[in-house]
């Protein structure tokens, strides 16, 4: 048993947080590295008990603290009680050895802090567990008490019980339970080929499907629905650390498109290690999106290998000879592909099922397969359904806000928060919602909305040393979401233009958040007219919209970028459109390099962080969901690749990739500098080593940035009288 902390409380009201100092040498990249992109110091992870009167969160106690800390609130009152600090559990020794597993998941969840990043309750939420240093940790949330549980390790995703008599984990490829009094035993994966895992999520579920997790308890704490997964089929490839010739590489299963992808099937384990698979057409609908089990029963979401298809089924769990069978509770078919949207399915406390689908040229909240959402607002996730449903959404017209509904049979679908201009989202419980928000000009703030009264959970977030100024507005005849970034106090001489965009699916760049456009913000102070887009692909304007990507992930991003380019040259008479540059990561990364590649008489220079090169190397979730299949639609696949257009650069470009990547692996940049080098082509390529899809350590993220800035001023000669340097 380790350390215990004291169910310490703290006056709720926020504190001034510090700014840093420029007169000691701070500078907005210093700062935005040692914030985790102003990440630390804020809630997080917010919770609330099904009673309403908690809410548990995580928070670091400093904007520069990567260490979280587990608290819980008291609802009615708005006391805060520190109930685990890792510092004092793990004696300082924070994320040592931490299973693969843990990484593996925090790299999906682009989680780059440190201490508890996660964690797990009962059904009442009075037992809190949750995993430091590979060490399974349970605390009390009501005595805010918090004390080690020595089992047999390492220990990654604990999950107590909901009636909290014990508690569930993985450890390598075995899900195992723990009593309270630190005995445990493996509940399945102790006599398995060593492919196989039990109680994880696969990668491309984690990575792409929203689902991070692998096991879920019944209601009655007597049974487990877990997923074995199977990475026998899949290809294996190679990740190698070339500064340190000395250390073996690491070897991943990696299901490339057009590939294998693991064999993952879902059984319901019994504590005495008794197992039941769980039936469904898996040949036809072979991926398993989604899992819930609630008191009103254990549902799926599954989908076929093209993405054309869903099912949402039913799972029997009586005790009878038709344990483990399924039946249909709804399906949809499109001809693009079905989206999956966070948190559904869902079932209401009185048995009645919560999906959405595209309807009426939106994505709509569907009761019982009822439309039950307006046509003018686009769902974009499902928060919390028991008598009601809240979930997020957006204007169709404006993907730029985001705001958190409320529906009910009583009042219909309502927004809760029309009255912020901004992002927000929110966790429910019993008649509490927090609720998270943002907007172009506050900082983010985390409320708590106890009937009638509102509590502040405090936020030590550094103050940016940057302060936006965002002029938002409808570019061209699409009315593409686009934002302009000046140089503070710039004096009205022309300016070189940046393009700053992310510009493909799943992402918004173009938000009402402060916090989204620090950057772009610091670009603009180096000397730039900065331009964030989002164009079609990207979510939020409707499902033709979103589908302008289907077969083709090339033409209309960039396109749409090059048209938002020039009604913001129309509108600001300070834009040099001689001297245009575009820089990006992940898919902007890509959409980058396509760029100068495709369209030299636009784009003079690119930074391309991170891209996909050539679509048969990236994942069979993603990239089929838009190309196919490459052995069917090779033409497709060969127009969206950036390597047959090798030979037509003709402008500066500088690739930058982390040699640890295992999601856009580095292969994707040395097979284009390969290219372009055996066109005669002169190009630039940064190596980051032992870096991931993610740049977390601060010594890079900050010198990343720099390094840019001095591209930039080299490919493009910048005049910058009277702007900061």
């Amino acid at each position: 048993m380790a350390g215990v902390t004291t169910g310490e409380h703290h006056d709720p009201e926020p504190d001034p947080a510090p700014t840093g100092d420029p007169d000691g040498g701070d500078t907005f990249p210093r700062q935005h590295a040692r914030t985790q992109r102003f990440t630390l110091g804020e809630p997080r992870n917010v919770s609330v008990s099904p009673d309403g009167r908690r809410v548990t969160f995580l928070r670091s106690a400093a904007g520069d603290d990567p260490v979280n800390a587990l608290w819980s609130l008291d609802a009615e009152t708005g006391d805060e009680r520190l109930v685990a600090d890792p510092r004092v559990l793990l004696a300082d020794e924070t994320d040592v050895d931490l299973p693969p597993e843990e990484r593996a998941r925090r790299e999906r969840m682009r989680e780059s802090g440190g201490g508890i990043t996660a964690f797990a309750t009962d059904g009442a939420a009075t037992v809190v567990a949750f995993a430091l240093g590979g060490r399974l940790f349970a605390g009390g949330l009501l005595s805010g008490l918090a004390r080690e549980i020595e089992v047999d390790g390492p220990v990654f995703d604990p999950r107590p019980d909901p009636l909290a008599r014990r508690i569930a984990y993985v450890s390598g490829p075995q899900l195992r339970i723990a009593e309270l009094d630190g005995s445990s035993r493996p509940l399945a994966g102790a006599d398995e080929p060593a492919t196989v895992s039990w109680g994880s999520a696969d990668f491309v579920a984690a990575e792409e499907m929203h689902r991070f997790r692998g096991y879920w308890w019944s209601p009655d704490g007597t049974t487990i629905a877990a997923c074995r997964v199977d990475t026998a089929p899949v290809d294996q490839w190679t990740i190698a650390d070339p500064a340190h010739p000395d250390r073996p590489a690491t070897t991943t299963r990696y299901p490339a498109a057009g590939a294998d992808n693991p064999d993952v099937t879902l059984h319901l384990l019994e504590l005495d290690g008794s197992r039941t698979p769980v039936e469904w057409d898996r040949d036809f609908f072979p991926y398993l999106a989604a899992v819930d089990w609630t008191a009103q029963g254990l549902i799926l979401l599954v989908q076929s290998r093209d993405q054309q298809g869903t099912m949402v089924l039913r799972v029997d769990t009586s005790d009878g000879a038709t344990r483990g069978d399924t039946a249909v509770l709804s399906h949809d078919f499109d001809d693009a592909w079905v989206e999956l949207v966070p948190g559904t399915p869902a079932l209401l406390s009185d048995g009645r099922l919560v999906t959405t689908a595209d309807r009426d040229g939106v994505r709509r909240l569907l009761i019982d397969g009822e439309a039950v959402t307006p046509t003018d607002v686009q769902v974009r996730s499902v928060i919390d359904a028991g008598d009601a449903v809240h979930f997020q959404a957006n204007p169709i017209d404006d993907a730029t806000q985001l705001h958190v509904w409320r529906w009910s049979d009583h009042d219909g679908a309502r927004s809760l928060t029309s009255d912020r201009v901004g992002v927000s989202s929110a966790a429910i419980g019993g008649d509490v919602a927090v609720i998270r928000s943002a907007t172009l000009d506050d900082p983010p703030t985390t409320v708590v909305h106890a009937h009638e009264q509102r509590h502040h959970i405090r936020s030590f977030a550094e103050v940016p040393l940057v302060a936006p100024v965002v002029d938002l507005f409808e570019a061209g005849e699409r009315r593409l979401a686009t934002a302009v970034l000046l140089p503070r106090d710039h004096d009205g001489s022309p300016l070189p233009v940046l393009l700053d965009p992310y510009g493909g699916p799943h992402a918004l760049r173009v938000q009402r958040s402060r916090n989204a456009f620090l950057t772009s913000q610091w670009f603009a102070d180096q000397g730039f007219a900065v331009v964030v887009t989002d164009g079609r692909g990207t979510p939020g304007r409707g499902s033709t919209w979103e589908r302008e990507v289907h077969r083709d992930l090339a033409t209309a991003p960039l396109d749409d970028q090059i048209d938002a380019l020039h009604a913001a040259a129309d509108r600001f008479d300070v834009f040099d459109l001689d001297r245009v540059a575009i820089r990006g990561w992940s898919f902007g990364g890509y959409l980058a390099a396509l760029a100068v590649l495709r369209r030299p008489d636009v784009f003079h220079a690119a930074i391309a962080g991170a891209p996909v090169t050539e679509w048969r190397l990236y994942d069979t979730h993603y990239t089929e969901r838009y190309l196919g299949d490459p052995a069917d639609r090779a033409d497709d696949y060969d127009a969206s690749s950036l390597l047959p257009l090798a030979a037509d650069l003709t402008r500066p470009l500088l690739l930058i990739h982390g040699l640890a990547d295992d999601n856009v692996v580095a292969a994707h940049t040395l097979q284009l500098s390969s290219a372009l080098l055996a066109a005669g082509r002169a190009h630039e390529v940064l190596p980051l080593v032992g870096v991931t899809h993610m740049t977390p350590q601060e010594v890079v993220a900050e010198n990343l940035l720099l390094h840019q800035v001095e591209f930039l001023r080299r490919a493009l000669p910048v005049t910058s009288a009277g702007v900061p340097q």
